[in-house]
């Protein structure tokens, strides 16, 4: 493997080498007659739901409690507006999983609200929606690890001091499943979500059916924290409570973000999914919050909404006991949504010069691996920040979201009365209502959080967004330079120098030297010689065994005035190519090549150092030849 660089840019060229792991694969044909190469590594509609709806599906775990926890404030008359307020946001649901259905249908690329904004609104809309999913995504990885870690320290309170430790060994699990794959976490997560989805159903006919308990086990002895008596509900308070509940509506968005990583037919898979989310989430919302009025349930310090639900449905029992360690599992692995949609976002952000490009690089398992590792890396940082305390993120909690669904379904409209396809009036009608809803969420989400933590949304967004085109401003920089879709003249050869570091007479050295002939007109072998005295005689000594070698090279001495290694060369380089006008000076750096990751630590990096230097001070081509020996 041989790395060059000239003016201050490094390309890596790799001779006889396999592909990379973070490289695409080669499309090599069918495997098998019908599967595309890669498509074992792509998911299923069923696949598709456990790894990309955990987010929403969790969300009933803490959307309803939500609700109730703000509308307890006005007593037992302000927990009567539960099921109003739960079908309000229901019927938001509806709208955007209808909206998204046709964004996935127009866009199979992914990208979601990103890709959208940016064909139809422009820009910088783009790049704000992109910003808002993004730090959504993060925040979705945080919360629901803290919130499955909360609930097995309520379960288990000796492990409350410990809470970040385990929460920081929670996402590095999520995360591992997530390397080896989108697909390898849909069949991890498959029992658990279907568990979950099970235990909510059955809490929600059961409770149909079974007459209304005067309490329930689950919570005997913890204080209620109802408000005094109200006679009227205000609107205010009616908005903070739908605000608050929205936050069930998380990770709607996360199928449309991750189409490409459907099998085909992509687009047909991912609506299906979709569609089955809305569904499933619907259902389990709306059916919880009929049995909160049913039980005539209030909230209590300490135990959850959704446990007095099992309890009174299920009874203080194995049942009981198996939905809340379902929640926990589900709540903590919630994170996935994100691993699933974030990646594939990213890796559409750096196609677009937005974000460096190792983000649009994907591993043998289809999984863009930068992406998942920079998403644990913000997340992990949030979940130490925090102190894994999940009401120091909640306030933080589904803003971006909604600003990604209103320029989604804005720039919607806007495809619809650009494309003019049939039935486009109906559908950008729907996409308008889409957008008018989720931008008076995202303008109540954020007026009632404002104070609770939600400036630090405003703030980060158009930083995030300065950031985005920072990074775009540098690469047009680099594509002027390197002359990027022009005609170049054509090339033409020039004299070459080679210039090869030399510290010893070895295998290296012949093999070394050997290369620079093949490449240059000239080769100069230079050995630094350094002022203490034990240096010179190793200079001295080296001078001789050169001479009795005799390589057809002569030795060039180059003197230092201290120990560096690095600054005697670029010295010598640079006067050697004023002396040379014209002339390509090219640096040849031999180093051994170890045969196993640990011997790295053996090497002296003399070859780093030397590389650093020459291309932070001069215009040399630096090509550092690696020797792999027979044997270590």
């Amino acid at each position: 493997m041989s790395t060059v660089s000239r003016g201050g840019n490094p390309v890596e060229a790799t001779v006889g080498a396999t592909t990379g792991a973070d490289e695409e694969p080669p499309d090599t044909g069918v495997r098998d007659g019908s599967e595309e190469p890669g498509e074992r590594h792509r998911l299923t509609a069923t696949q598709g739901l456990a790894a990309l709806s955990l987010d929403a599906m969790a969300s009933v775990a803490y959307g309803p409690e939500a609700i109730v926890l703000v509308l307890a404030a006005a007593g037992a008359h302000g927990l009567g507006f539960t099921l109003p307020v739960t079908l309000a946001i229901a019927g938001l649901l509806a709208v955007l999983v209808a909206s998204y259905r046709q964004v996935i249908a127009a866009f199979p690329n992914g990208g979601g609200a990103y890709a959208v904004a940016k064909a139809h609104l422009g820009k910088r809309p783009a790049l704000v929606a992109a910003a808002s999913l993004i730090l959504d995504y993060v925040l979705n990885v945080a919360v629901s690890v803290t919130a499955g870690v909360a609930a097995l320290t309520s379960a288990f309170p000796a492990l409350y001091e410990d809470r970040v430790w385990i929460c920081l060994a929670v996402l590095g699990l999520v995360t591992a499943v997530n390397l080896r794959g989108i697909v390898e976490s849909a069949r991890a997560f498959i029992i658990p979500t279907a568990i979950f989805v099970a235990s909510i159903f059955a809490i929600i006919v059961v409770g149909l059916f079974r007459g209304s308990p005067a309490s329930t086990a689950a919570a005997a002895g913890h204080a209620s924290v109802l408000g005094d008596g109200a006679t009227s509900v205000g609107a205010l308070l009616l908005l903070k409570a739908f605000a608050s509940g929205c936050s069930a509506l998380t990770g709607v968005e996360a199928v449309a973000n991750a189409v490409p990583s459907f099998r085909a037919p992509a687009a047909r898979r991912a609506q299906r999914t979709e569609v089955a989310l809305g569904a499933l989430l619907g259902v389990m919302l709306i059916g919880l919050s009929v049995l909160i009025g049913r039980f005539h349930l209030q909230p209590v310090e300490g135990v959850t909404v959704l446990a007095q639900l099992a309890d009174a449905s299920l009874g203080h029992n194995a049942a009981f006991y198996v939905v809340q360690f379902a929640t926990m599992v589900l709540l903590a692995l919630a994170a996935n949504t994100s691993f699933g949609g974030l990646p594939v976002l990213m890796g559409l952000l750096a196609r677009d010069n937005h974000l460096p490009h190792v983000f649009g690089l994907k591993a043998d398992r289809q999984v863009h691996r930068h992406g998942v590792l920079a998403l644990t890396a913000a997340s992990a940082a949030l979940l130490i920040v925090s102190s894994g305390d999940t009401n120091t993120l909640v306030p933080l909690f589904a803003i971006g979201v909604f600003v990604g669904f209103t320029l989604c379904q804005t720039g919607m409209v806007r495809h619809w009365r650009e494309r003019r396809t049939p039935g486009w009036r109906g559908k950008a009608a729907l996409n308008g209502f889409g957008a008018l809803l989720s931008g008076i969420a995202a303008i109540v989400v954020t007026a009632t959080k404002f104070t609770e933590g939600a400036w630090l949304i405003v703030i980060a967004l158009p930083l995030l967004v300065l950031v985005f085109e920072r990074v775009h401003r540098a690469y047009d920089g680099i594509g002027r330079a390197l002359g990027l879709g022009r005609i170049p003249e054509p090339p033409h050869p020039d004299r070459s120098l080679v210039v090869v570091p030399v510290s010893g007479i070895s295998r290296l050295t012949r093999e070394a030297l050997g290369a620079a002939a093949s490449l240059g007109d000239e080769v100069h072998a230079v050995t630094v010689v350094h002022p203490d005295p034990e240096d010179r005689r190793a200079a001295e000594t080296l001078r001789r065994d050169w001479e009795l070698w005799n390589p057809g090279t002569d030795l060039i001495d180059v003197p230092a005035a201290t120990r560096s290694l690095g600054r005697p060369i670029t010295a010598y380089v640079t006067e050697l190519a004023a002396r040379n006008p014209g002339t390509r000076v090219t640096v040849l750096i031999p180093e051994t090549e170890p045969a196993h990751l640990w011997q790295r630590l053996l090497q002296n990096q003399r070859g780093a150092v030397v590389a650093h230097a020459l291309r932070r001070d001069t215009d040399a081509v630096i090509c550092r030849l690696r020797f792999r020996p027979p044997t270590m």
